[in-house]
């Protein structure tokens, strides 16, 4: 059997429990001289699956059990896509937090890699059951990271994520008790083998338990109404830590694809595609409503918050779009936009670390002592945020305005990204002026110094910008073929026992 889908899970778990023993409990050299070496095997191991998803769907079932009943890991081109996009960003964020973050505790990197691990185990799992379970591991990790370091700001905006996301989590285990009881099984393949053989009277329960499950992947996806907890989180949260929440949202992105383009889609009878009406309005203010806090915001982080709203409602157009091309563009923007995200909110810290108390809010201050390197690095983020020619923000929007082929489409959706996109420049560029030239020369002072792996973990991210414009057409290419894989349903390959089947009480009989 290849190993190689169980190590996303398996090498940040064994190595974020040895850091919690004595003797590493202790050496915060060595935790994270371990923590990087482990994020670079993950991103070998992510670039060995995007080569192996490309020939067929892995699938591994742990133990040997087979499904439904084991737990069953899956990697097609999407999900190591996804993998891919993680390990890159939570290296960057790994090595930026160096003599920062990670001094404050000898927690942190354990639970660092724990978040890793949960994100990662989220996107590979078959099943629903197992989802909710890497959810909650990434939540967990994520209460803790969000709190590190201690402070007001912090706490106030741990309390609120907390009680929200165990708000969403209590749902989410009502949708699955719904949906196990209606169709015997919580292997998604299995769901997507029965839910089109409901009777008519179960068909209600299984609806209502998608629902639910939509509820719980808007919550954590930070969908339109239920995006208030993501600018208040994410702007106290530390730096290095939001730039991994930068791929959080996109958990419930990856979520609500497989169950509403897999268990709901073409093949469910009924109940297919039931959920597009409830998304495609709700994506479409997402986006207005995080162009207006972009174009309002008050510090570059808020801004960049406010982005990553922007990033959700479009990803979801491109799922709910009926054009063949709208997932391919999806998850070219996906790439992008992650990556730009990430970069941002490490250059605010960078601003504000070098800017003294008045941070990065745009407010007249003393100048910035590196402003020349940061400037530099604030510009190449803002051009490919905006969406601006040559890089690959340009290319990932271009494709999603090219892929609205239906006129009812086009009337949605070109309003809301080219007036994003108009509102995002302005906003960048009111932020470049009064950090680089509207500066108060009284408060100038020596410089700061910089360290070198914080500046890396920028260049990295904004170098990936780069090579998805240079490597575009073998990056689309890999993307279309996963978004052939999402439509053509390959959760599983293999068919699951018909044990499951006769379990099921509202299944008819063949």
């Amino acid at each position: 059997m290849n190993h190689l889908p169980i190590l996303p899970i398996l090498l940040p778990s064994l190595a974020g429990t040895l850091m919690l023993m004595p003797p590493l409990s202790k050496r915060p050299g060595a935790q994270r001289w371990i923590a990087w070496s482990v994020l670079v095997v993950l991103m070998f191991v992510a670039a060995m699956l995007i080569l192996s998803a490309r020939q067929q769907t892995m699938t591994y079932a742990l133990g040997g059990w087979q499904p439904p009943f084991g737990i069953v890991l899956v990697v097609d081109r999407f999900t190591a896509l996804l993998l891919a996009v993680t390990a890159i960003l939570a290296f960057c964020a790994g090595i930026y937090s160096a003599g920062k973050e990670d001094r404050q505790s000898s927690l942190f990197y354990p639970l660092f890699l724990f978040q890793v691990m949960g994100i990662n185990g989220a996107f590979l799992t078959g099943d629903l059951f197992n989802l909710f379970v890497f959810f909650e591991i990434l939540l967990i990790a994520s209460y803790a990271l969000l709190v590190h370091g201690g402070g007001k700001e912090k706490t106030k905006a741990g309390f609120h994520y907390v009680t929200l996301n165990l708000i969403g989590s209590a749902l989410f285990l009502v949708a699955l008790g719904t949906l196990y009881g209606t169709m015997g099984s919580l292997n998604m393949a299995d769901m997507s083998a029965n839910v089109g053989l409901l009777l008519p009277e179960d068909q209600i329960l299984a609806k209502t338990g998608g629902l639910l499950l939509l509820l719980v992947f808007s919550l954590k996806s930070a969908l339109l109404p239920l995006h208030f907890w993501l600018p208040k989180t994410y702007t106290a949260a530390s730096a290095s830590v939001v730039a991994l929440f930068a791929v959080m949202t996109k958990v419930g992105f990856y979520s609500i694809c497989r169950v509403f383009g897999g268990i709901f889609g073409s093949s469910a009878g009924a109940l297919a595609h039931f959920a597009i009406p409830w998304i495609w309005p709700l994506a479409v203010a997402t986006i207005a409503l995080g162009s207006i806090g972009v174009f309002a915001a008050t510090s570059l982080r808020l801004l960049t918050a406010n982005m990553v709203l922007v990033s959700v409602g479009t990803l979801l157009i491109t799922f709910v779009m009926e054009g063949g091309q709208s997932l391919l563009a999806g998850f070219y923007y996906l790439l992008h936009s992650t990556a730009v995200t990430g970069a941002l909110f490490l250059i605010a810290d960078q601003v504000g670390t070098q800017r003294g108390g008045a941070m990065d809010r745009f407010v007249r201050a003393r100048p910035v002592p590196h402003a020349t390197l940061l400037g530099v690095l604030f510009l190449i983020a803002a051009i490919a945020a905006v969406g601006l020619p040559p890089l690959s923000g340009f290319i990932g929007k271009a494709l999603i305005l090219h892929s609205a082929s239906r006129f009812a489409e086009q009337v949605w959706v070109w309003p809301a990204l080219l007036t994003s996109s108009l509102m995002t420049m302005i906003a960048f560029s009111r932020a470049g002026s009064t950090f680089f030239w509207h500066v108060s020369a009284k408060d100038a002072v020596g410089g700061l110094k910089l360290r070198f792996t914080q500046i890396a973990a920028i260049v990295i991210l904004l170098s990936t910008t780069a090579l998805m414009t240079v490597f575009a057409d073998a990056i689309l290419a890999y993307s279309q073929g996963a978004a052939g894989d999402l439509r053509q349903n390959p959760t599983l390959i293999e068919r699951p026992h018909e044990t499951s089947r006769s379990r099921s009480h509202g299944v008819q009989e063949s």
